[in-house]
């Protein structure tokens, strides 16, 4: 089953192109390979909460994305707000993938518990926050990578709570 998946860079430097955006090659790469997603859309905007939250609109409401993993803008300097656009979109919170990959980063760094990403559901589109920086982004999506396809397939009405084909 491919996935419909969006990626959207949330990068002052990077929307001006003084930055080139490793992490979403690193989102692009894990994706194909490990749940056959099919990147429909990329964005880079600047850490601008009403640029992001358009972004996550329009790659939700207008691309139909099944997936949007944003990078990028989830610490805690001044104009990190990809977490507040976030949930300024979102209908409902998912806070499990979050914790998740707080949880396995942990093990790895303290600085880990200064990440203030956030994950939702926006219609039938799940909406992951990752860190900006590629080993981060490693790290986090392949802490919760095993969990993407049944969650998708729920959310989507591919399957049901249970692992049931609908």
């Amino acid at each position: 089953m491919r996935w419909k998946v969006a990626i959207l860079t949330a990068s002052d430097r990077g929307s001006r192109g003084e930055r080139e955006d490793t992490s979403a090659q690193v989102i692009r790469e894990l994706i194909e390979e490990e749940i056959s997603g099919e990147i429909i859309e990329y964005r880079v905007v600047p850490d601008e909460k009403d640029e992001i939250m358009a972004a996550l609109i329009e790659m939700t409401d207008y691309f139909r994305a099944e997936l949007i993993l944003t990078t990028g803008g989830t610490g805690l300097a001044p104009r990190d707000v990809t977490p507040e656009a976030t949930l300024a979109v979102v209908d409902r919170q998912a806070p499990g993938f979050a914790e998740a990959m707080r949880m396995i980063s942990m093990q790895k760094t303290p600085r880990a518990m200064l990440s203030r990403a956030v994950s939702g559901i926006r219609g039938r589109t799940l909406i992951i926050n990752l860190p900006g920086s590629p080993k981060g982004v490693s790290e986090n999506l392949s802490a919760i990578m095993g969990q993407l396809p049944h969650a998708l397939a729920i959310l989507t009405g591919r399957e049901g709570d249970h692992g049931d084909e609908v």
